[in-house]
């Protein structure tokens, strides 16, 4: 009764909440940009309770399970194989920075212990324990900084009606008692528990808001809430459009910025100045699927990884843990491997620059001080133009610095370059650039 009491003086407080308008940074906030924008390599993170269907994050909608039906799920997520600190140990080794964990997917189920909702993992599943909790400390303690995944959209929630989009053949929602206000009310009471119960939390990730784009979501509140609470959070949301006021970083899903590939993806012309991050998976799906044959081999994530620190954006790529808690054996080769390789090359990706000549298939460059970083990204290829390359070359070597490479530069800033047989490699070859 207590902990109710406390959770319902929160709501009101909330409602005192200020708006935060012409959006200024603080000195925190944008020393956690800087940050942010030179780590390059996070983990993403979907497991929920859909993960015992074995069927994808979006199981719910995707086969219309009823409320009822669905609530049956908590009952047998039970994953008694979690070990919070190998999966660290695993994200440690990968190189990663940062992880982003979904602690709440559109299906509504809480990944913690919250006080605004019994549907959570410590009240509603027989595992009883706060996976968030275990998480936080088990990366805190590897160094990785916490980001949070946070659904805007709701599958499960009455007053979230009226309903958008998605989720329209979930029978047992009451679409006639919609209350807009109170829902997001739940909502900033829930990123409050989040930002005041775990410690320093780096960033919040947003999705959902495509489900109802011309809702009043209140971001001014929300934003405004979470600047207060932690000023270094930073502020990220799925939209696919142009940055909002308020936010921090800039995300494009299963997309590198500026191109659209999906048809849902940020067009080119809203592509902002802020942080960037791309998302992306190592199974075809996000959350765990049983049935998932489109697993990417080392060469296909490490492409995606070169690639986006090409454009000067992080990767954020996925894992979908198992019910039991285990990620799958081929997803953690995936994040070891790329951990060997960025222990030899992780000084041409972290604090890199990036953006300057737009990455293809044959290549992708990055930049730091006097020092230029060439991924050639294709084995079959000798020859390569280069376009827009405005530096003047002093010397180009084999990143070991053991073999020299002919190039020369046309008048038109074109880099001709020029590999010598038996210069290759089947993933990644790098050529180190000094310019003057």
């Amino acid at each position: 009764m207590r902990k109710l009491l406390i959770f319902a003086l929160l709501l009101s407080m909330l409602n005192t909440a200020f708006a935060q308008t012409a959006y200024q940074p603080t000195a925190a906030n944008v020393e956690n940009r800087k940050w942010f924008d030179e780590s390059r390599f996070g983990v993403f993170i979907h497991w929920g309770v859909y993960s015992v269907l074995g069927d994808g994050e979006w199981v719910m909608n995707n086969k219309n399970l009823g409320i009822d039906e669905y609530g049956l799920l908590p009952k047998f997520f039970n994953p008694i194989d979690f070990d919070a600190k190998a999966w660290a140990k695993l994200f440690k080794d990968a190189g990663a920075k940062y992880i982003t964990f979904t602690t709440r997917h559109h299906d509504g189920f809480s990944m913690w212990n919250s006080q605004g909702s019994d549907y959570n993992v410590v009240k509603a599943s027989p595992f009883k324990r706060d996976i968030v909790k275990e998480l936080v400390e088990a990366c805190r303690a590897e160094g990785i900084r916490i980001m949070f995944y946070y659904s805007l959209l709701d599958w499960k929630r009455d007053d979230y009606a009226p309903f958008g989009r998605t989720g329209k053949g979930i029978a047992g929602r009451d679409a006639d008692n919609g209350a807009w206000d109170n829902y997001i009310q739940f909502m900033k009471a829930q990123l409050t528990e989040l930002l005041t119960n775990y410690g320093r939390i780096d960033g919040i990730w947003f999705d959902g808001h495509w489900d109802k784009p011309e809702a009043a979501w209140h971001y001014d509140e929300i934003y405004s809430l979470i600047h207060k609470l932690q000023p270094h959070c930073l502020i990220g949301n799925n939209h696919h459009l142009a940055p909002f006021e308020g936010e921090d970083f800039q995300m494009f899903e299963r997309d590198l910025p500026g191109q659209n590939k999906t048809g849902f993806g940020t067009a080119a012309k809203d592509v902002g100045s802020l942080p960037k991050e791309v998302c992306g998976t190592i199974a075809g799906s996000w959350g765990f699927d049983i049935k998932d044959r489109q697993r990417k081999s080392f060469r296909e994530v490490l492409s995606y990884l070169v690639k986006a620190a090409g454009y000067g954006s992080n990767l954020l790529l996925n894992v979908g843990p198992m019910p039991n808690g285990e990620i799958q054996d081929y997803q953690q080769e995936r994040l070891r491997e790329l951990g060997e390789w960025l222990k030899i090359y992780g000084e041409t990706i972290y604090h890199t620059e990036g953006g300057f000549i737009t990455p293809t298939d044959d290549y992708a460059v990055t930049k730091k001080g006097k020092t230029i970083y060439l991924h050639i990204l294709n084995p079959e290829k000798d020859s390569f133009l280069i376009p827009d390359f405005s530096f003047k070359v002093s010397s180009l070597r084999t990143f070991d610095g053991k073999t020299k490479i002919k190039y020369h530069q046309l008048e038109n800033n074109v880099l001709v370059v020029q590999l010598p047989e038996g210069v290759r490699s089947d993933n990644d070859l790098v050529l180190k650039l000094s310019i003057k």
